[in-house]
């Protein structure tokens, strides 16, 4: 059997590590939301204490199937009350780590999947 690979048009998150996340080789130094379809965005926040309801309202607006939730070192739930815009719009919200988010990030927008990635670096 011959084997291919696959080769998506999608950004790629091309390496991570502390307080920096690379998208198609260009590091970055703050938060970001990064799309699929495109969207390249630092996030105004840069740990998780500095989120607000407001942030997940951000991210309401997206025209996404599925948001993965970056959420710094470790895995932490925002309240449950934040998501309630998601919730009314239907898309779906998947909280990890952030190293765990990039990596599936990577695998969602490979199989051409509508999903973002709001990463917090801390």
């Amino acid at each position: 059997m011959k084997f291919q690979s696959d080769k998506s048009d999608a950004q790629t998150i091309t390496g991570y590590g502390p307080g920096w996340i690379a998208v198609d080789s260009q590091k970055h130094e703050t938060s970001l939301l990064i799309g699929a379809q495109g969207l390249l965005t630092p996030w105004s926040c840069m740990k998780f204490e500095d989120l607000t309801a407001a942030h997940f309202e951000e991210l309401a607006q997206l025209d996404v199937e599925v948001i993965l939730f970056g959420s710094g070192s470790k895995n932490r739930f925002p309240p449950m009350a934040w998501l309630k815009p998601l919730m009314l719009k239907r898309i779906g919200l998947e909280t990890m780590d952030t190293a765990s988010a990039c990596r599936t990030y990577n695998v969602l927008a490979s199989e051409g999947r509508n999903v973002v990635a709001a990463l917090l670096l801390a």
